[in-house]
């Protein structure tokens, strides 16, 4: 094995245990099972100019999230989460 690449392994494992012992922040949050937003919206019977503007994104956002462009993260994940299982919030904003 390469040295630089065992060096750079061994780095990895050390920052894992950094972090299984609280000692170091995860450097990358990855959420499982992400919703879709194209099914959240059909599902809400909204067109994407509605379901962006309750959402308070542009149509842009949300075209580039549903074709695979972009993937939502942090505070947008967490909204999506939100209209995927109360959908009744996501209507009473549209």
């Amino acid at each position: 094995m390469r040295e630089d690449l065992f060096n750079e392994l061994v780095d990895s494992v050390k920052e894992a245990g950094a972090y299984l012992r609280g000692k170091a922040a995860p450097a990358r949050v990855t959420f499982v099972g992400e919703p879709d937003p194209k099914a959240i919206r059909a599902g809400l019977d909204l067109t994407q100019e509605e379901f962006a503007a309750a959402l308070c994104i542009s149509v842009k956002t949300l075209r580039n999230w549903e074709q695979g462009r972009r993937e939502p993260s942090g505070p947008a994940m967490r909204l999506l989460q939100i209209a995927a299982k109360h959908p009744e919030v996501v209507l009473e904003a549209a």
